[in-house]
């Protein structure tokens, strides 16, 4: 490893990664939630295109870009999705297989609980 004079690392000495070697296939999102989101991390993450193979952090994603994916995806699509799960999951497809565990319920769904509920009571 490069060292500065003052026997710290020396950035500016590293060999530029290549960048040939850390893309993954581009796979194109299929599902309605996956292009959804996918467009979510291109905008975030001022990319043309993700893949459902790429990995948040390895494509430019850090914390502070993780909070607004996580901020807008609870904001347009509705889904709650804790931070924790994009520092958890290995890839896009991951993380919307993980997002769609947090789909909230729909107003039919509801219905049928006060359904449910009122025979409950009328027992």
């Amino acid at each position: 490893m490069p060292l500065t004079p003052n026997g710290k690392l020396d950035r500016k000495g590293l060999p530029l990664p290549d960048a040939s070697q850390m893309q993954q296939q581009y796979v194109a999102p299929q599902t309605e939630l996956e292009q959804q989101i996918a467009a979510i991390w291109a905008d975030v993450l001022h990319l043309a295109q993700v893949g459902l193979n790429d990995n948040f952090f390895e494509v430019g994603g850090h914390s502070l870009l993780a909070i607004q994916i996580t901020s807008r995806v609870q904001a347009e699509l509705g889904l709650d999705v804790p931070l924790m799960e994009l520092f958890q999951t290995e890839s896009l497809r991951a993380y919307v297989q993980a997002a769609a565990t947090f789909r909230a319920g729909s107003v039919e769904d509801f219905d049928d609980l006060r359904d449910f509920l009122s025979e409950l009571e009328a027992i």
